[in-house]
């Protein structure tokens, strides 16, 4: 086979950024090579896991140790905004989110076209929420990946992105699509200006992406998706069932308490782990009763003492190797954690707070694989009611049997480098 060059531009999120890496894998075991467009601040993410990463500037020039740190600052000064409903949110977080992606798009076309006559890519994969015009206008393949949910693909018949509604809740709907498209207004009026600037025509307010011509992949897991009043059309779009990477394995360690009890992880991702009041809650919790538990505590793991002897923090795991041997997870709602928990059929307690997090935590919910619970607003006695039903209830246990079974028999990232490769074979 011919090797190829594919350049793959995820978002500067770790789940975008680590989905991307699986798909790399596969494309490289497959004998092509793989680059990565990258904000400069997640260069040495790529890097570490053996690829080749080119900067992109995503905003005004800063050292990469702000850089690295400019979304977990963004995410920690929202927090009093995560006790909002998703509709509440419109007007603070996800408007100020919108601005600074818009801004990104714009400061990325400074150094896209430069860059990709360096790399000379075959294919193009964005990870991202807003179109990058150079990418569309370089001239070769490109393809839209969607770690989010699937109702970033909008559709009139299921819920908005971001709304966290039930899919039956056609009101709620109307209501979070109406005021999101007030907010949302000038910021878009602002970025269709910009597009006519890149001879891009404007796009209808509320989208910020197009879907591409050759091909849109999706993370989510098939049986878990929104019945369309306008089905996607699979030689488009593809599920690729979660895409998980291979990761350093991971020994559970001996606890000084309850070795036998049922093994609990707590994940609120690399962005969510500043909000260190709830994960003392939830440790102060669990010290309490006969399960084990293992904490991402992310950057912070300094501001915790007292831990309970059931109870291990760290500022990071390797979850594709964790996730397998524990029992139940409690997590943010990112995309990541929501797939992984499937693909390995374990269930969840998902406590979302922003984005497409509240939209996973419903749909875990009413899909019967797992719970959403209020990010705040719970007893301590409900919380443990969720994670025995997750420990106990034989009918979760065999649907998470068989999504697992299948999702891991499509091989996410497989599946995606093949779609790729077939763009140029």
């Amino acid at each position: 086979m011919e090797q190829k060059t594919f350049a793959l531009f995820p978002e500067a999120a770790y789940g975008p950024a680590l989905n991307s890496v699986g798909i790399a894998q596969a494309l490289t075991k497959m004998g092509h090579k793989v680059v990565f467009l990258s904000d400069p601040g997640f260069v040495e993410i790529y890097q570490g896991y053996g690829f080749e990463a080119h900067p992109v500037a995503l905003s005004e020039p800063m050292p990469p140790e702000q850089m690295a740190k400019f979304w977990e600052d963004f995410i920690n000064g929202h927090i009093p905004n995560f006790r909002k409903a998703p509709i509440d949110q419109i007007d603070n977080y996800v408007k100020e989110c919108w601005e600074a992606i818009v801004d990104s798009a714009k400061w990325a076309q400074k150094d896209l076209p430069a860059v990709l006559d360096r790399i000379k890519p075959d294919v193009i994969a964005v990870d991202n929420v807003i179109l990058f015009p150079a990418i569309k206008q370089y001239g070769v393949p490109w393809v839209r990946i969607i770690s989010c949910s699937e109702n970033e693909i909008e559709d009139p018949a299921i819920p908005p992105h971001l709304s966290g509604m039930s899919e039956n809740d056609t009101e709620g709907h109307a209501a979070f699509r109406a005021k999101f498209e007030e907010v949302i207004a000038p910021i878009h009026a602002d970025f269709n200006a910009f597009l006519a600037e890149c001879g891009e025509d404007a796009y209808k307010i509320g989208e910020f992406f197009e879907a591409s011509p050759y091909m849109n992949m999706m993370l989510y897991p098939q049986p878990l998706t929104y019945k369309r009043e306008t089905p996607l059309d699979p030689a488009r779009f593809q599920y690729l069932e979660g895409c998980v990477r291979e990761d350093a394995p991971y020994e559970v360690p001996t606890f000084a308490a309850n070795n036998d009890g049922p093994l609990l992880y707590v994940s609120f991702g690399s962005l969510g782990s500043g909000d260190t009041d709830l994960l003392k809650r939830l440790i102060t919790l669990i010290g309490k009763t006969r399960y084990r538990a293992l904490f991402n505590v992310g950057d912070y793991k300094d501001e915790y003492s007292d831990i309970p002897p059931n109870v291990i923090i760290e500022s990071w795991y390797p979850q594709p190797s964790v996730i397998p041997q524990v029992d139940a997870v409690i997590h943010h709602g990112g995309n990541n954690s929501f797939t992984e928990c499937l693909y390995f059929g374990r269930p969840a307690i998902i406590m979302p707070y922003v984005w497409d997090g509240h939209d996973n935590a419903m749909r875990v919910q009413e899909t019967g694989y797992g719970f959403r619970s209020d990010r705040y607003e719970w007893s301590d006695e409900e919380m443990i009611a969720k994670i025995e039903a997750c420990l106990t209830d034989a009918d979760m246990a065999d649907r998470l049997v068989a999504i697992s079974k299948h999702m891991q028999s499509c091989e996410g990232p497989l599946k995606a480098a093949k779609l790729l490769a077939g763009l140029v074979a």
